[in-house]
């Protein structure tokens, strides 16, 4: 996925097909939030602003952008699974039996690469809000999108988090999942509250 062309990966995204799908874009906005973050700090590493803040927050940005493409490519493999369990025969009881354990594993280890989203979005979260203050008025708007984009992460991690719960079996797994889900709320509320800022700052 991170050596397609966008318009390879929109293809794609576009075909009858389950994968990539909804959690693979979510992964991106949250990669594009990094970038965004990260370029936001590259411009405001003047002696003007507050260095120990921008660097840190474009170092913690570049590598979030990377996980976040690897959290992508996770996504779509992990659907893959969850497919292929759903395609196992049911002929026999026995077949049945195995096709639900599969089906139980496969939908479990789907629910780790939104459960990883979402705390990459309430990091990226983090990263926006310090970096508001400190950084170069001139792209601050840049910081806007950024938020936008970590709200739809965030969105999108709790839905696909919640789409995979009734058929996950450990019930330790489905308590921590709905707990993970439960972050997207206050993610979305802190995204509002940076766009809302950067707008009352950019009309002054």
């Amino acid at each position: 996925m991170r050596d397609e062309t966008i318009a390879s990966f929109l293809t794609r995204l576009a075909a009858r097909s389950g994968a990539p799908g909804g959690g693979a874009t979510g992964a991106l906005h949250a990669a594009q939030a990094a970038a965004l973050l990260a370029m936001v700090a590259r411009f405001s590493d003047g002696p003007r602003h507050e260095s120990d803040v921008v660097g840190r927050v474009r170092a913690a940005a570049d590598g979030l952008a990377g996980e976040a493409l690897e959290l992508a490519e996770a996504d779509e493999a992990a659907f893959g699974k969850v497919v292929l369990a759903y395609q196992l025969p049911r002929d026999t009881e026995e077949q049945r039996a195995a096709r639900a354990d599969a089906i139980a594993a496969a939908l479990a280890g789907a629910s780790r690469p939104p459960a990883d989203l979402m705390a990459a979005a309430v990091r990226l979260a983090g990263l926006a809000e310090d970096l508001l203050s400190a950084a170069n008025r001139n792209v601050i708007s840049d910081i806007a999108a950024a938020a936008a984009a970590i709200s739809a992460a965030a969105v999108t991690a709790r839905v696909n988090i919640e789409a995979n719960l009734s058929g996950i079996r450990d019930q330790d797994l489905v308590a921590e999942l709905a707990r993970t889900a439960g972050l997207a709320d206050s993610v979305t509320d802190r995204a509002a509250r940076l766009v809302a800022a950067v707008r009352e700052e950019i009309s002054r």
